[in-house]
């Protein structure tokens, strides 16, 4: 069985897919200042020592303000993200709004791969019960890290996942007119919310193609008015059970049911359970 899990990290965004022979990518890397969560340090805490991939799906600082922490802790092989925006074009789009050290740190590694690529190779190696799949918009035919965001699909055993980073509806707009970008689309069987389930992440022309079973938010308590999403995603999905939870469920969030682990078997089959779930039953 391989493992995914998205972890609570409130207003931001981590997710780690274990294959069933141990290795390891993850999806953005960033972390839980209220508990102290972060990346680098579960892993160690798994004895895990080296990560495949990272896949950075949007350059704001909550999607990577573990990174320093994760790069201290473990060998990452190489990092994956919208291959139009340079490390220098990164810095200048963070002037607008300011640096983060986690954007800092990432700025600053990938400096150093683009002068010497080999150290960086993107060559993932792995078993091929696992299909990644990446898209975006070039840049500067946008100019803002949201639509800027890579769009990430793991067909994890024929069972497909959806990553969308901050994209805003201008920028998916720009992206279903491509006929891969919709074929993601359909595959989906659990789709992650844009921009954390905000309303700027909404687009109607993305569930003409998407009708997932579970959608996904990565947030923290409500803080803004554009988080009142969840009548809008829950009449897009289509629902399914979750361990310990009595009624069927089609939104997630991480705000309300902390870790989310998805537990994907060789025939596609998957089961869903979150670490706040009063019992514990089968699925």
């Amino acid at each position: 069985a391989m493992k995914l899990e998205v972890f609570n990290v409130e207003h931001g965004a981590c997710a780690l897919l274990t294959y069933d022979n141990g290795e390891r990518i993850m999806i953005d890397c960033g972390h839980n200042a209220s508990t102290g969560w972060r990346p680098g340090d579960h892993l160690r805490r798994l004895g895990v020592l080296s990560l495949r991939a990272l896949f950075v799906t949007n350059f704001d600082e909550d999607h990577v303000s573990g990174f320093g922490n994760l790069i201290d802790n473990v060998h990452v092989v190489t990092i994956f993200r919208n291959a139009t925006v340079r490390a220098a074009t990164i810095k200048q789009l963070k002037s607008k709004d300011g640096m983060g050290p986690g954007i800092d740190r990432l700025v600053g590694v990938l400096s150093d791969w683009e002068r010497n690529p080999a150290v960086g190779a993107s060559s993932l190696g792995l078993p091929g019960n696992v299909v990644i799949r990446t898209f975006w918009n070039d840049y500067p035919t946008f100019d803002d890290e949201n639509n800027l965001s890579m769009m990430v699909e793991l067909e994890i055993n024929g069972t497909s996942f959806v990553f969308t980073g901050d994209l805003e509806t201008a920028g998916w707009q720009q992206l279903v007119r491509r006929a891969d970008v919709r074929a993601a689309l359909a595959r989906a069987q659990v789709y992650f919310a844009s921009h954390h389930g905000r309303a700027s992440g909404c687009c109607d022309e993305v569930f003409n193609h998407c009708k997932p079973r579970f959608i996904v938010i990565s947030d923290k308590a409500k803080g803004f008015q554009t988080q009142e999403t969840h009548a809008y995603y829950h009449a897009r999905a289509e629902g399914g059970n979750v361990i310990g939870c009595e009624d069927k469920r089609f939104v997630l969030t991480t705000r309300s049911d902390g870790d989310i682990t998805f537990e994907i078997m060789a025939n596609g089959t998957y089961y869903v359970s979150t670490s706040w779930s009063s019992t514990k039953k089968t699925a």
